[in-house]
Formats: C-alpha cells, sequence, structure tokens
C-alpha cells in the first residue's frame, strides 16, 4: 500500500508539472498574435502632446471649449443642476431605454418644442453614450434590420464615423462634400453622388458645424438635398453634435432636420450635451427614430433597448440627471440658452477677429471661408508631412487631415514669446508659400499690423 500511495503521488506530481507546463505555455501563446493598435486620430494627439516634455508645446488639436485662459468651462447651469440634484436624487439604475424625461426634453429640441410627431409617439428614442453611442447603436441597428445596406459617409468626416459603421460591419461608401480649391461645400459634386446612389441608400449628414471642416450647406441647398433623398427614397442619418453651440440658436442648428420633418422624411437623429453643455465626460445623449405610426416606434424601441442591453446594460444617470434638470426647469433652460450663445458668439467672434487681422497683412488671397465656415474648427488643408513637420519641430499638436481647433486663444498668446515659437514662424511660411503655389489650404498667420511682432498665430 505504501508503495502504490507513493506511486500516486508521483503520478500526481507529473501530472500537475505537465499541467503547469500546457497552461504555462497555452497562456503565453493566447495574445501573441495581438499587435499594437493604430493610435487615434484624435486622442492619440492628446497622448502625443502629455508626454512632450516642451515647455512650449501646444495642442490645438481636440475639440474640446476652452476659456480665454486655456481652462475647461464648466457652465452656470451645469453647476447649479448638480447643486439641485446632490444629495436629493438616488443612483439606482436607469431602464435600459434611459431617463424618460431627459428624452422628452432633448427630442423637443430637435424635433421641435410642439412637434407633432412627439404628439403622436411616432419617435423611437433611448437614451445613449453621447453622441458616439447613438452613431454606433444606431449601425448596430442599420446591420441587423437592414443587412444588405451600406453607409454613404461625408468625405471628409469625423474620423470616428468611420470606426463605428466599419466595427457594426455595416459596408462605406463616401459621398463628396468639401472643395479644397473653394474651401466650401462641393454642392454639385454631393447632389451627383445622392442621386447615383442606388434607391434607398442609407446617408450619414452632419446637421450643423460640419466637423471637421465647418462647412454647412445653406437652407436652400439643404432644401435641394431633401428634395433629391425624397425621389430617391433614402435614409437621412442626422448627427447632431453641435446643436446651440454652432449658431448660438439651436432651432437654426436644427434646421436641416426641420427641413427633412417637413418634406415628410422618416429620419434618424444623435444627439450629444457634451459640447452644447460642456458635458464631455459625463457621455449623455440620445439616439431617435421617426416611425410610421406609434406601433412602429414601439416596435423600433424595443429592439434598440435589446441592442443597448449586451453593450452597456443601461447608460449612466448623473449626466442625464444634469440635462433633464436644466431643460425642464424655464429659468435654468433660460440660462443654458444665454450661455450656449455666449460661447457660440466668442468662437464666431475669433473667426471675424482673424479675418480681419490677415486682411491687414496685405494678403492677396481670399479669407471669406474662415467667416463662411462655423463651429469650432477650421479646416486647413495642410498634408500630413506639414502638420508632421509642425510636430516634430515645434511641438504644435494638431490632427494629422489639418483640423484646428477655433475655441481658444490662450496657446497661441503663450507661444509668442518663447524661442521655438518664434524659430518656427520661418518654417510656416514656407509652407504658406507652399501651399499658395497649389491654391490649397494655408497656414495663416493672425497678426496685428506691428513690425516684427507676432500676437498670435493660428492655422486654419
Amino acid at each position: 500500500m505504501a508503495g502504490f500511495g507513493k506511486a500516486m503521488a508521483c503520478r500526481e506530481h507529473v501530472r500537475i508539472r505537465l499541467g503547469t507546463r500546457f497552461m504555462s505555455s497555452s497562456s503565453s501563446s493566447w495574445w501573441q498574435s495581438v499587435e499594437p493598435a493604430p493610435k487615434d486620430p484624435i486622442l492619440g494627439v492628446t497622448e502625443a502632446f502629455l508626454a512632450d516634455p516642451s515647455p512650449d508645446k501646444v495642442n490645438v488639436g481636440v475639440g474640446a471649449y476652452r476659456d480665454d485662459n486655456g481652462k475647461p468651462v464648466v457652465l452656470q447651469c451645469v453647476r447649479e443642476a448638480e447643486r439641485r440634484i446632490a444629495g436629493n436624487l438616488n443612483m439606482e439604475y436607469l431602464p435600459m431605454g434611459g431617463s424618460v424625461k431627459m428624452v422628452e426634453e432633448t427630442l423637443k429640441l430637435a424635433y421641435g418644442e410642439h412637434s407633432e410627431f412627439i404628439k403622436d409617439k411616432r419617435i423611437a428614442a433611448v437614451q445613449s453614450l453621447s453622441g458616439t453611442g447613438a452613431c454606433r447603436l444606431f449601425a448596430d441597428f442599420q446591420k441587423r434590420f437592414s443587412p444588405a445596406s451600406q453607409i454613404y459617409i461625408p468625405d471628409p468626416t469625423w474620423a470616428n464615423h468611420h470606426n463605428i459603421w466599419r466595427d457594426a460591419q455595416v459596408p462605406q461608401r463616401t459621398y463628396h462634400y468639401y472643395h479644397p480649391e473653394t474651401k466650401g461645400l462641393d454642392f454639385s459634386a454631393l447632389m451627383d453622388d445622392i442621386k447615383n446612389a442606388p434607391n434607398g441608400s442609407f446617408f450619414l449628414l452632419h446637421a450643423c458645424a460640419h466637423n471637421p471642416t465647418g462647412v454647412d450647406p445653406s437652407e436652400e441647398q439643404w432644401r435641394e438635398i431633401s428634395h433629391q433623398f425624397r425621389v430617391k427614397g433614402h435614409f437621412a442619418f442626422f448627427d447632431m453634435a453641435y446643436q446651440g453651440f454652432a449658431s448660438g440658436d439651436p432651432d437654426r442648428d436644427a434646421k436641416s432636420i426641420r427641413i427633412f420633418l417637413q418634406d415628410g422624411h422618416h429620419i434618424g437623429i444623435s444627439q450629444s450635451y457634451a459640447k452644447n453643455m460642456g458635458l464631455y465626460g459625463q457621455r449623455v445623449g440620445c439616439l431617435s427614430v421617426l416611425c410610421e405610426d406609434e406601433k412602429q416606434a414601439v416596435a423600433v424601441k424595443s429592439q434598440l433597448q435589446q441592442l443597448a442591453r449586451p453593450m452597456y446594460s443601461n447608460p449612466p444617470v448623473h449626466g442625464a440627471l444634469v440635462v433633464s434638470t436644466i431643460l425642464g426647469d424655464p429659468e435654468l433652460k433660460k440660462l443654458w440658452l444665454k450661455e450656449v450663445k455666449v460661447m457660440a458668439d466668442r468662437i464666431i467672434g475669433m473667426r471675424t477677429m482673424l479675418r480681419e487681422n490677415l486682411d491687414k497683412l496685405g494678403s492677396p488671397l481670399s479669407w471669406k471661408h474662415i467667416t463662411d465656415q462655423i463651429g469650432m474648427f477650421c479646416y486647413s488643408g495642410m498634408t500630413p508631412e506639414q502638420v508632421d513637420r509642425l510636430t516634430k519641430e515645434f511641438h504644435i499638436y494638431m490632427t494629422r487631415n489639418g483640423r484646428i481647433r477655433f475655441a481658444l486663444n490662450h496657446e497661441y498668446r503663450t507661444l509668442t514669446s518663447t524661442p521655438a515659437w518664434q524659430a518656427s514662424i520661418p518654417a510656416m511660411l514656407d509652407i504658406w508659400q507652399m501651399l499658395s503655389t497649389r491654391s490649397r489650404g494655408l497656414p495663416r498667420l493672425i497678426a496685428e499690423a506691428k513690425p516684427q511682432i507676432v500676437e498670435e498665430v493660428i492655422l486654419i
């Protein structure tokens, strides 16, 4: 028996050794094929910026509003809403569809305060993880219920749009949008693409303040686009990330959507409160789909909730409480409308200032596009190589498509007195000259009309 016990112990020892070796070998091979993911074109800029030890570095790429001192802004209406919420409301799970009150108030902003579609309960809507979550949820909905469809996305667009529909496994096509020669809308090519797309195609449209170009269709052009969508039977999905933040008037910024609604379209909308309420980190938004009737809206909402369940189960509560508190109180809503107009007017004023100062420099080029564009971004048309040079040699960070944030001027003032900044000016002038010969987007110097003194520099 002793020999038998010894033999069993030996066998167990061998089994454990072999098992450990197998597990070690198997575990180490599970992820050997995983390569580092490419840097996100927007968030990667911030990572590189933070890792740069240069005291003269500046980041003009990431889309977040700042005050004149370069500091994040928390709106007064948000502070007051949080004061009311603190200690008075619980933090229980929200339903899968999110805060009913927040969704109701959000739909009024998009569809209109007295919308017949809201009254008739024809809108399927759920709270989302900001605009990104709304787009992703709709992309998955499109894939599940229109599996043979594809999505037409403007060229250019916010980089994450491509990631969202790619990961939802929806085939993508692009349509013409920006004209680099005029630095405006390539309307004729856009209309041709709408006409040539197969009947019943899905199109992603920016409702206002197109990201990254800042170029929007005029009201008349939106009407022509809407008409052609009806002729072709296309479905319009609007990404509205900047309502109120573009012009200072939420109704004006929703004009494109209202035109499509007046023309009888059934549309989808992604809404976000990141920019217009400064709730960047709260990730609060809404996805809505206009349906034939109440019965269809109930069915669509149930499917949107079903898609959300395995993704994140239900959305976060705090941002929804902030939004519903602000929009549900007349005085707080009035304060929000005032504050969002201040932000929009400030950006519009910076555009005007830039154009005026460029005119003072005696440039032979037209700078009308600066004030024609809208929103917090300007599209330079600079090549990735030119952007890389500014980053590598002069620690000026932006996305490689040349998109420049136009929501602050603190960084530009900070650089004016540094040796590195002064050294970068000849390089910028070189790029200016090179681009001007190609009639493309230019690096722009914003300066007071004072010899040898550059007060601020911004790339447009």
